[in-house]
């Protein structure tokens, strides 16, 4: 009999939600509906108003400060964690990060600086999550991380992001082989391109997302929600055959010329 997509009784923690267009948030929402209990973090004070009530919306039982480029914030996530429940089954990292002015320009012109920057939020956190969350583990579990179509092609204004995802999704693999003897599964869901707060940086995104629309073969965007039920199937023990692999949520658009 194959295993249903029930997280009664797994705790997760939740990376990303800014607010509720956050695709992390949609992810938090299907993780609740599915019986998860969650810990949620915020970046900052700043932060802490749009998500707070989110959080509390979805019953978390934890929601805490997290900004990984302060030293000692995402260890304090997960001595909480480990305080409060004393282990962990899943992971949703859905955190990304460049300077404005990195982000705008070519990537031969990027700054090495802001290269850097954009790889420690946006990958290496990734990594040290995933170190953080394994003692936790101690029954197996799943990590997830969020990707785009431009680690794989070149998306116009996506720039040094290209090769940050692309570092991602490599990461992504090399975790898997890493971790598949504690029974720990690794995946990056590739989504469509979806109005974020994040992705409002990205300089003429509209026009990205009307032409991702037109190419896609409904003429469809992927939602949030959408994106949410893949996530609780690959942290479900329905998903439990499937690691290191790139899950492509984008209702298409990755197949398209």
């Amino acid at each position: 009999m194959m295993p249903v997509m029930d997280l009664n009784g797994k705790r997760g923690l939740v990376v990303g939600i800014a607010n509720e267009s956050s695709i992390a948030y949609g992810c938090a929402r299907a993780f609740r509906a599915a019986g998860a209990d969650l810990a949620v973090t915020y970046l900052n004070a700043k932060a802490e108003p749009h998500v707070r009530p989110l959080a509390e919306a979805l019953a978390a039982s934890i929601i805490v400060p997290c900004d990984v480029r302060v030293a000692g914030e995402l260890e304090a996530v997960f001595e909480r964690i480990t305080t409060a429940w004393g282990r962990l089954d899943f992971l949703f990292h859905s955190i990304a990060f460049a300077p404005r002015d990195d982000l705008h320009t070519s990537l031969v012109n990027c700054s090495a600086e802001g290269f850097a920057s954009a790889m420690d939020v946006s990958c290496h956190s990734f990594i040290r999550m995933a170190r953080l969350a394994v003692p936790l583990m101690t029954a197996g579990g799943s990590l997830q991380t969020v990707s785009f179509f431009g680690a794989d092609r070149v998306v116009e204004n996506y720039n040094l992001m290209g090769p940050v995802k692309a570092a991602l999704e490599s990461t992504v693999r090399t975790l898997a082989a890493d971790l598949a003897p504690r029974n720990i599964r690794v995946h990056a869901l590739s989504t469509g391109p979806v109005k974020t707060r994040a992705a409002s940086g990205i300089d003429r995104f509209d026009e990205l997302l009307d032409r991702a629309r037109e190419r896609t073969p409904a003429h469809q965007l992927v939602t949030i929600d959408q994106i949410g039920a893949v996530a609780v199937f690959l942290a479900s023990d329905a998903g439990t055959p499937l690691t290191g692999s790139v899950t492509f949520v984008d209702q298409g658009f990755h197949i398209i010329a």
